[in-house]
């Protein structure tokens, strides 16, 4: 069983930043790819920023050059480190874990960035 836990999250000014993390529980982190996705009220989810099991990332143009995701297989937990906060990143985020392989797609239950103007 697959469960995913954030944190990370709160209030910040605009220009601040915010580390978010994903710890994820079961065996199968290493060969898992992950995301972080947000949906901000009134708005539906957006892709945010994505790492294969290899290391590789992609990243929304909204994000490229201010977020930063990585991973520690060691610890099971995948990382979001957001500087330049603006006010429009305000957003619940979420992790996404996917093993195609084993048919697994999980998430957490959210962690919430707001960013004061």
């Amino acid at each position: 069983q697959v469960q995913l836990v954030e944190s990370g999250g709160g209030l910040v000014q605009t220009g601040g930043s915010l580390r978010l993390s994903c710890v994820a529980s079961g065996g199968i982190f290493s060969i898992s790819f992950f995301d972080w996705y947000r949906q901000a009220p009134g708005k539906q989810r957006e892709l945010v920023a994505s790492i294969t099991a290899l290391g590789d990332t992609n990243y929304a143009d909204s994000v490229k050059g201010r977020f930063t995701i990585s991973r520690d297989n060691a610890k099971k937990t995948v990382y979001l480190q957001m500087n330049s906060l603006k006010p429009e990143d305000t957003a619940v985020y979420y992790c996404n874990q996917v093993v195609l392989s084993r048919g697994i797609n999980a998430w957490g239950q959210g962690t919430l960035v707001t960013v004061s103007s």
